[in-house]
């Protein structure tokens, strides 16, 4: 049997195999979001969808996580951990099962938010459950695992959802969910035990503030995914759902903050290190998501490259990110948190600046370095804000503080996507306007290059002048698009930068999390 610090209960095997068997749900859970991004096109033709609605595949996950994850921590002291966990582990297989056997798009959309909602509980209570059973010194070995899980579910999402459905089918992003789902159930069931429910709390409980919460983060979160696909507000759709998100966001500080049982506990914050911790975790956030957004969908729309190929280079980040686990871990351990944290801060935006070097010629070899770099300091990151954030809270406020620090890092994500699009589109056409002023043929280089081109046409074609004047439009555009590309990575590693500023900010984390077991 493990020992631990006073005031905690012993830690045995069977809690720990019940822990790991939850940390394998949040990795489904995490997972899920990113899956279907690469094959979306298949699922669109399976589910005969048009181009709008296909992104809801992915959009209705999100939203529907995004209310979850801030409510599970009530929902764990009301029905406790073991319970919780167990609904949604099995959940979560139920709806992946119908997910994958949907008749077309409008059920899809229905399934894929039943499957986030529920899916959602199982990724803050992990967290809170691995301060509560482990003692301080085994929390950095633990901080790793879950780094890892946390960091390398979107990571390896495309690549694993386009592996499976260029061999298999698409059915398949869903139904590999089922053997694991079962398995987690089970032994989550069988093996935790780490509190003890409080019926109590259901007197009383807030289905207003719930309401309300639902309406802000539900509304917010469409905005902030739609929003630079529809032109912002000039969509009547967006700006109606912006100004339900502001009076429910009204109405929701308004509750939590005057309710005597709120549905979510927002004095947490009041807690500098958590307030700091949970900044830093929305950061992160942006450069997880970001990051694994904006490089594939350079290398598809600039270099053409399919799926697999851009799996095997996306795969360099995960590989070094698994090898840094073990040197993060001893650091830990040995080293201030802050200035890990301040290490792998530094490390992540110089791995984005890296990546803001993009060229018509990028492939493999080129993107090696900048992602070596960027996966070496994911872990860096991931275990001080952990600790940060989570590693000062009293017992009573731990279940509610880790869903509101998982929220902050899916909002990031999903704000930083938004932020990241509208860059896309506005920097590309001022690129596009600016190369294309350059670019006429009372420059002698320009008409220079045009004769050469439709001397290389002759003779391929009927027109060649107009093939030549075709293909220059396309090479300004690619190079338009690549000028954007970087710029958008430019503007990620200067937040990165930037987050150093709170650093002084940050107390030393320590002190002991005892189970209310």
């Amino acid at each position: 049997m493990a020992t631990s610090a006073p005031g905690m209960r012993p830690l045995t095997k069977r809690d720990i195999v019940g822990f790991f068997s939850m940390v394998v749900g949040m990795f489904m859970a995490i997972l899920d979001i990113q899956i279907v991004s690469s094959s979306l096109s298949e699922i669109q033709a399976g589910l005969a969808a048009s181009a709008d609605e296909i992104s809801w595949v992915q959009t209705s996950y999100l939203i529907a996580e995004v209310v979850m994850i801030p409510l599970s921590g009530i929902l764990s002291r009301i029905l406790s951990t073991r319970v919780l966990f167990t609904m949604a582990a099995a959940g979560f297989t139920l709806t992946s099962v119908a997910c994958a056997f949907a008749g077309g798009i409008e059920s899809m959309i229905v399934w894929r938010a039943l499957q986030g909602f529920i899916g959602g509980a199982m990724i803050p209570t992990v967290f809170a459950t691995s301060f509560m059973i482990f003692p301080p010194e085994k929390r950095a070995g633990v901080s790793v695992m879950m780094g890892l899980v946390a960091t390398m579910a979107p990571t390896i999402g495309p690549t694993l959802g386009g592996y499976l459905t260029q061999h298999m089918s698409w059915h398949w992003l869903f139904l590999a969910n089922v053997i694991p789902g079962i398995l987690v159930t089970s032994l989550v069931w069988i093996l935790v035990d780490v509190d003890r429910p409080n019926p109590e709390l259901r007197k009383g409980f807030d289905f207003i503030g719930l309401t309300l919460m639902a309406t802000f983060l539900g509304s917010l979160e469409y905005v902030v995914e739609e929003g630079p696909r529809n032109d912002w507000f000039d969509d009547e759709a967006i700006f109606a759902l912006a100004i339900v998100a502001a009076i429910g966001g009204i109405g929701f500080f308004w509750r939590v903050l005057s309710y005597r049982n709120p549905i979510v506990e927002l004095r947490a914050f009041a807690d500098r290190n958590f307030a700091i911790g949970s900044l830093y975790s929305f950061i992160l956030g942006i450069g997880l998501y970001g990051s694994v957004y904006l490089q594939p969908l350079f290398l598809a729309r600039v270099r053409g490259f399919n799926s697999l190929q851009i799996g095997t280079i996306m795969f360099v980040t995960g590989a070094f990110q698994f090898m840094s686990a073990p040197i993060a871990g001893a650091l830990s351990k040995r080293m201030d948190l802050r200035a890990m944290l301040a290490l792998g801060l530094i490390l992540f935006g110089s791995g984005v600046w890296m990546n803001s070097h993009f060229t018509a010629e990028t492939g493999f070899w080129e993107l090696f370095l900048p992602q070596a770099v960027r996966g070496m300091s994911l872990m860096l990151c991931f275990i001080p804000i952990n600790s940060v954030a989570l590693g000062t809270l009293p017992p009573d406020k731990l279940k509610n503080a880790s869903g509101l620090y998982n929220l902050m890092r899916n909002l990031g994500g999903a704000i930083g996507l938004a932020a990241i699009n509208t860059v896309l589109t506005d920097r590309n056409a001022l690129h596009m306007n600016r190369l294309g002023d350059n670019v006429n043929l009372a420059r002698p280089e320009v008409q220079q290059m045009v004769d050469g081109l439709s001397q290389r046409f002759d003779g391929l074609v009927a027109d060649p002048t107009a093939a030549a004047m075709a293909r220059l439009v396309g090479l300004v555009q690619r190079e338009a698009l690549i000028l954007t590309f970087n710029d958008a990575m430019l503007l990620m590693s200067a937040v990165f930068f930037g987050a150093l500023l709170f650093m002084p900010l940050v107390r030393r984390p320590g002190g002991v999390v005892k189970a209310d077991h």
